[in-house]
């Protein structure tokens, strides 16, 4: 068990295939976990519901990336209706707070005018996004970054979308598991591999539509 850990320990940790997880969201420890089926999304292939699409086209949030970490890991480290307990404590919060300030950490967050309407945050190493959680003020606002997340891995070269683990939320979006020797060695070839995030300059509404668009002529 842990109380704290450096952002390179912890960077080394998810090149290994493991990843901290506290037990709850008021307890000092953490651990890291290596389960031994791993939950995946398709870049490419994201089940993206018809619903889901459209109000994804109608664009009822304004998205961006990076501009509110704290205040995205902060939601998704809340308790609320929907969420009855988190695994994301003051030190992971602290050491992921690190880990965005050098680059490896980003957030997508969307926006109802000045007021956060919910977002999602992760890892990136390499062609790998390790997504760590979601979270809507809002309705459909982290569905929304969902699908924003995936069409800027798509653009940017990414191969992997990892969600360590599975569950009934992440369903609609075609989540499928393997195991997770496969999962390691197949990270030991992608994380070595160089992949852009920031997408610096690119409009976010022609990004998701041609994201759409190619979806629609592949799937």
């Amino acid at each position: 068990m842990f109380t704290e850990a450096e952002p390179g320990f912890v960077l080394q940790a998810y090149r290994e295939g493991i990843f901290p997880m506290a037990e709850e969201a008021g307890s000092p420890f953490f651990d890291f976990y290596r389960p031994k089926m791993r939950g995946q999304l398709s870049i490419e292939k994201l089940h993206i519901p018809k619903r889901l699409k459209k109000t994804v086209r109608q664009a009822p949030y304004k998205v961006t990336i990076d501009r509110a970490f704290v205040q995205i890991i902060d939601g998704c480290a809340a308790e609320g209706k929907n969420r009855k307990e988190t695994w994301i404590n003051p030190a992971i919060r602290d050491v992921f707070i690190k880990l965005h300030k050098e680059g490896f950490a980003h957030s997508v967050e969307c926006w109802e005018g000045d007021a956060l309407a919910g977002g999602l945050y992760g890892l990136a190493l390499g062609c790998v996004f390790c997504g760590e959680s979601m979270v809507s003020f809002r309705r459909d606002a982290s569905k929304v970054a969902l699908v924003h997340l995936a069409a800027r891995l798509w653009k940017g070269g990414f191969k992997i979308l990892d969600t360590q683990f599975t569950n009934p939320h992440l369903e609609q979006f075609g989540i499928y598991e393997i195991p997770q020797e496969k999962y390691e060695t197949l990270i030991k070839k992608e994380m070595k591999k160089r992949a852009d995030f920031r997408l610096e300059g690119i409009d976010e509404k022609e990004l998701v539509e041609a994201y759409l668009q190619f979806q629609g002529q592949n799937l």
